[in-house]
């Protein structure tokens, strides 16, 4: 068989082999046309594996960058302000001449919050008297006489404990000769929200707001059950999180639907492991997605990372309006955007403002250079923030008052004097490397990071985004991700669920309980009508009430014939 992988042929001549110290340029070698055909073509194979090569290490390096990016973006976000302000004065100006730190509490001159307002509360009133002994003077043993009133004081407790409930149908026995009437009649069982399970609903609350809402992964759930005293094994807490799934996806199709209709949106994304080997699936990397809107969070999972995630996921959307999408600079947005022309990218100041931080943290000499166009950044969320102060939303831009146009020319000159400011610098031959890198971006994102001056509704950065992305990314972190994909599934519907619930100032708790409830009175099925549920479709006074703490009344014994 003929080797096919492609070599250099080694020659049959070997030229000045017997002489030393023959230089290898002015060696002659003579080879046949047969020879020079094969390292020809054998020199092209390798130029393309080389290039290859190339491509391979420029992505190597594009991950790293990321990869550092993330972590420097992780330690920023760790020690914030503090490690920008070390970043503001140098070790001449660290000296005995510091102020001192202000002492812990409340600021002098300042209002102050007050007590937190607790209503709502029920009182349990508890009375402590003297012990008998104590009730006559320790002198001449001559008793006390009661005083009207009390001194009273309050104090906060919250009973959890578990409990079952002994269901017990009452059975009846008909009078009649009716021949359609079975002779004996039971009272209906109560509801379950899964079928055969001894787990009511206030189980499934604790652990899917301890699971998806506080982080806490599912062995310390259970341990937290167990010191209640209701021991459940990971394996039934597992299998009920899987059967749980169904009741969650008719919720999940409605708030897309209403997402879906909005014409703002942030985009994030986080990795997330999934640690079941599918096919066509290499490694246990995929990423969690979000999208938010004004009035939706919606999260879900895919196994990849680019465009064509984004792109499925927001297929829905109406073409004829125009799409604002707040997001950072990756490349797969970018890839959208340019096959979607109703798309307008907004890209994040607070990652330009982080290049520039970062950058002064790795070169020292350029910290006073970096810190200018840092506090350039803040100057024009200032005067975005005048500006909004007078903008009425109902009104186009050109109608707008006297005093939006004023603050809106003096954003417009901020704008044109950083980008004139910009572009000298990068006119400068002698730029350092650094500068030239976070100028060059900040030149090549330029219109997306100044959509926000023709369309005042669109935020300067991504933080509400990526603050979005924060308990997930805890949660990632507690239980390292999900075992399979159903879990990885439900972890995306619990998040977008409990977020737009919270978004919309609703308390988690009370609507889940209501909402696990109508599903158990449904046969463990998800409600037929979702319209108590979704925020945006209910009336002002279950607003309120779900917008209250969840208050469930203690069991209470009833008689055999308690028709209550």
């Amino acid at each position: 068989m003929e080797n096919t992988n492609p070599s250099p042929s080694s020659s049959s001549h070997q030229p000045d082999a017997g002489k030393e110290g023959t230089p290898f340029a002015q060696a002659t070698v003579q080879i046949s046309k047969q020879e020079h055909v094969q390292l020809k073509w054998g020199n092209r194979y390798w130029q393309r594996q080389h290039g290859r090569a190339l491509e391979r290490i420029a992505e190597l390096k594009q991950e790293l960058e990321c990869a550092q990016a993330e972590i420097r973006d992780l330690k920023q976000r760790l020690y914030g302000k503090h490690s920008e302000k070390g970043t503001t004065l140098s070790e001449s100006q660290a000296d005995d001449t510091t102020i001192p730190p202000r002492p812990r509490g409340q600021a002098r001159g300042s209002k102050g919050h007050g007590r937190t307002p607790r209503p709502h509360l029920p009182v349990l009133e508890e009375w402590r008297a003297l012990p008998f002994a104590e009730q006559a003077c320790p002198l001449c043993k001559a008793s006390f006489d009661l005083f009207p009133g009390t001194e009273d004081s309050n104090i906060i407790e919250i009973d959890v404990k578990a409990h079952v409930r002994k269901i017990k149908c009452q059975r009846y026995k008909k009078t009649c000769q009716c021949p359609t009437v079975p002779g004996l009649i039971t009272a209906p069982p109560a509801p379950r929200l899964i079928p055969k399970s001894s787990l009511g609903v206030s189980i499934w609350v604790e652990v899917l707001l301890g699971k998806y809402l506080y982080a806490t992964p599912t062995h310390r759930l259970c341990a937290d059950l167990n010191n209640l005293g209701a021991p459940i094994a990971m394996g039934t807490l597992t299998g009920g999180l899987k059967k749980l799934v169904p009741l969650f996806e008719p919720l999940l199709e409605a708030l897309l639907e209403r997402h879906l209709t909005e014409r703002l949106f942030h985009g994030d994304e986080t990795r997330w492991k999934v640690f079941q080997k599918i096919e066509s699936k290499i490694g246990n990397r995929w990423y969690l997605w979000l999208t938010r809107s004004a009035s939706v969070v919606f999260f879900w999972i895919a196994p990849g990372r680019g465009a064509d995630v984004i792109k499925a996921h927001m297929t829905g959307l109406n073409r004829e309006t125009l799409i604002i999408f707040v997001c950072d600079r990756y490349r797969a947005y970018q890839c959208w955007a340019k096959d979607s022309p109703w798309i307008l990218l907004a890209f994040c100041w607070a990652h330009v403002r982080r290049d520039f931080l970062d950058s002064a943290k790795a070169w020292p000499e350029l910290t006073e250079w970096m810190h200018a166009w840092v506090e350039a950044i803040g100057e024009l969320y200032h005067l975005n923030a005048q500006r909004l102060a007078v903008w009425d939303e109902a009104l186009p831009l050109s109608e707008q008052s006297s005093s939006f146009q004023v603050q809106h020319q003096a954003l417009t000159a901020s704008l044109e004097a950083m980008s004139t400011k910009r572009e000298l610098a990068l006119a400068d031959p002698d730029l350092h490397p650094i500068q030239k890198k976070v100028l060059s971006s900040l030149s090549k994102h330029w219109a997306g990071l100044t959509v926000f001056l023709d369309h005042p509704q669109t935020p300067m950065d991504n933080n509400k985004g990526e603050n979005s992305l924060r308990n997930p990314a805890t949660g990632r972190k507690n239980y390292y991700g999900s075992g399979a994909v159903w879990s990885a599934d439900l972890a995306a519907m619990l998040f977008s669920i409990l977020q737009t619930i919270i978004l919309w100032g609703l308390n988690p708790r009370h609507w889940l309980h209501d909402y696990l409830t109508a599903c158990a009175e449904n046969g463990g099925l998800a409600p037929t009508d979702l319209t108590p549920f979704l925020p945006w479709a209910m009336d002002a006074v279950r607003l309120n009430k779900l917008k209250q703490p969840l208050t469930l009344n203690s069991p209470e014994q009833t008689t055999p014939f308690d028709t209550s």
